[in-house]
C-alpha cells in the first residue's frame, strides 16, 4: 500500500487549527495533513461551549423576566419559541463549521481527510483506506460522552449534550442523569424553556468540581425550579408508552433517604462525564502511552512518550476547557516549530458554569490550599454591597484564598450574577510575576458596582479555620 508522507499531521480541527494556521504562514513549504471525524471546528464550536451558551442566554432572560415581580414589575411571558431558539443556535454553529470545512477542502496548502484516524505503527496513520506518515504529529482528538453501564439505556434512547442540539420540540419532562456542570447547565436551560426537569447525580455533592458551599448555594437556587437528587446512581431505564422510567439506587444506603427512587419523564438526558477517544485512535500502536482511563500522557511540554508527537486539549483529560486548549496549542506550536522549550502553565485555570446564578472558580480550593500553605480566607456576600442590595440578591458570595505571608492569590470561588466576569480581575493578577492581591486593594473600584464584592472579599480575610462556614 502506498504511504503518503507529511511534515505535519494534525488530528482534530479544534484548537489545534491555530497551529496549522501559523505553520502555513511561517513555513508554507511544509506538507500538512488535517484529519477530522466530526463536523469541523472542534467540540467547543460544534457541540460544546458556543451552542450551549447560545441556549443559556435566552434561558437567563426568561429567568430575569420571572424575577421582575420582586421589583414591582408585572411582566409575563406569552410564549417561548423553542424552535426559534434552537434554529438560531444551529444556523450559527453550522454556518461557522461549514466555513471551516470549505476552507479545509479548498485549501491548496494542505490535505484534508474526513474520517476516523487510527495509528497502525510508529508515526503511521490509517484513514479511509489510505496510509499516511508524519514527521511530526499533533493529537487534538477531543473527548466524547461517557455511557455508563445502565441497563436498557441504548434500547430506550437518550439525549446528550451533542444530540440535544438537534431537538426541535421541547420535551415536557426530562430526567438528567449526571450532577456535574453539563447536567446543571442543560437542566437549567430545559427548565427555563418550560420542561419539568429532574437531575439525578451519583456524587453526594451537586456539581462536585466546586467548593462545597458554592455547590450548596447553586443547588438551593436551582432547586426552586428543578428537582435535584444527589448520591443516587441510575442503574436501569425502561419505556412505557411515551414515558421513560429511570431507576436509581442510593450510592451509600447508610445515609438517610430511600435506597431506591424511580423517575418518569418524556426524555432522558445523559450527562455522566467525558471519556477519551483513544480507543478509536489506538495511540499505543505508535508507542504513545495512555493512563488507565485512556487519556494520552504528556510531559510539561505536552510531548507524548513518543518523540515529535504532542497532544493537547481534551485528548489529555486535563482541564477540559477551550481556553486551556488554546493555551496548550500555543505551547505545542512553540515546542514543535519554535526555538527553545515552553512548558504548559495550569496554575490558574478558570472556569464558569453558566446557570443563574453563575459559578466561577480559579486555582485551589480551601482544603487543597491549606495542605501546603499558611492561608488567609476571605468571604463576602453580594447582598452587603450597594449593587447587590439594589439587585435584591441573597445567598451569593465571593470566597478568596491567599498565602498569609506573601498575599499571593491561591484561589477564588464565586457564586452569583456575573461570576464569570467578576473573577477575571483575580485571574489576571494570578498571571503576574508576584501573583499578589495588593493591586485589588490599590485599584479604585467603581461604586456602586458588583466588582466591589471582590474587593471586599479580599478585605475580609481571616486565618484558615476548618470550622469556619460561609
Amino acid at each position: 500500500m502506498d504511504k503518503k508522507e507529511y511534515d505535519l499531521i494534525v488530528i482534530g480541527t479544534g484548537s489545534a487549527m491555530s497551529i496549522v494556521t501559523r505553520v502555513l504562514h511561517d513555513s508554507p513549504e511544509l506538507d500538512i495533513a488535517v484529519i477530522e471525524n466530526e463536523a469541523p471546528g472542534g467540540i467547543c464550536l460544534t457541540r460544546g461551549c458556543i451552542p450551549s451558551k447560545m441556549l443559556l442566554y435566552p434561558a437567563e432572560l426568561v429567568d430575569h423576566i420571572r424575577q421582575a415581580k420582586k421589583f414591582g414589575i408585572d411582566a409575563k411571558i406569552d410564549d417561548i419559541d423553542f424552535s426559534h431558539i434552537m434554529k438560531r443556535m444551529k444556523e450559527h454553529t453550522k454556518g461557522e463549521s461549514k466555513n471551516i470545512e470549505k476552507n479545509l477542502q479548498r485549501s491548496d496548502d494542505l490535505d484534508f481527510y474526513q474520517g476516523t484516524a487510527r495509528f497502525v505503527e510508529d508515526y503511521t496513520i490509517e484513514i479511509n483506506d489510505k496510509t499516511i506518515e508524519g514527521k511530526k504529529i499533533i493529537i487534538g482528538s477531543g473527548s466524547r460522552n461517557i455511557k455508563p453501564p445502565i441497563e436498557n439505556l441504548e434500547k430506550v434512547g437518550y439525549l446528550t449534550s451533542k444530540t440535544v442540539l438537534d431537538v426541535k420540540e421541547l420535551p415536557k419532562s426530562v430526567t438528567v442523569i449526571g450532577g456535574g456542570y453539563i447536567g446543571a447547565e442543560y437542566g437549567y436551560f430545559l427548565s427555563m424553556m418550560g420542561a419539568d426537569v429532574t437531575i439525578v447525580g451519583r456524587v453526594p455533592q451537586f456539581v462536585p468540581s466546586e467548593e462545597i458551599h458554592i455547590s450548596e448555594v447553586l443547588e438551593k437556587k436551582l432547586s426552586e425550579h428543578i428537582d435535584i437528587y444527589t448520591g443516587y446512581e441510575a442503574v436501569k431505564v425502561a419505556q412505557k408508552a411515551d414515558q421513560k422510567g429511570v431507576l436509581a439506587k442510593k450510592v451509600d444506603p447508610e445515609h438517610e433517604g430511600k435506597e431506591k427512587l424511580k423517575f418518569k419523564s418524556e426524555e432522558i438526558f445523559l450527562a455522566a462525564g467525558r471519556r477519551s477517544n483513544s480507543d478509536l485512535l489506538l495511540p499505543e500502536k505508535s508507542g504513545i502511552k495512555t493512563d488507565e482511563e485512556g487519556w494520552i500522557k504528556v510531559d510539561k511540554t505536552l510531548e507524548t512518550s513518543k518523540e515529535n508527537i504532542w497532544a493537547l486539549g481534551d485528548a489529555t483529560g486535563n482541564h477540559m476547557f477551550k481556553h486551556v486548549a488554546n493555551h496548550e496549542a500555543e505551547v505545542v506550536y512553540h515546542n514543535a516549530f519554535g526555538d527553545g522549550v515552553m512548558e504548559v502553565d495550569h496554575h490558574a485555570v478558570p472556569h464558569a458554569i453558566f446557570t443563574y446564578p453563575q459559578v466561577a472558580s480559579v486555582g485551589l480550593k480551601e482544603e487543597e490550599a491549606k495542605e501546603n500553605h499558611d492561608i488567609l480566607v476571605g468571604n463576602y456576600p453580594y447582598e452587603q454591597t450597594a449593587k447587590g442590595s439594589a439587585m435584591k440578591v441573597e445567598d451569593y458570595f465571593v470566597k478568596v484564598i491567599i498565602e498569609q505571608e506573601t498575599y499571593k492569590i491561591l484561589g477564588a470561588h464565586i457564586v452569583g450574577p456575573q461570576a464569570s466576569v467578576l473573577i477575571q480581575e483575580i485571574v489576571n493578577l494570578m498571571y503576574t510575576e508576584s501573583q499578589s492581591a495588593i493591586p485589588i486593594y490599590r485599584g479604585m473600584h467603581i461604586h456602586p458596582s458588583l466588582s466591589e464584592v471582590v474587593q471586599r472579599a479580599f478585605s475580609n480575610l481571616h486565618v484558615h479555620d476548618h470550622e469556619h462556614q460561609h
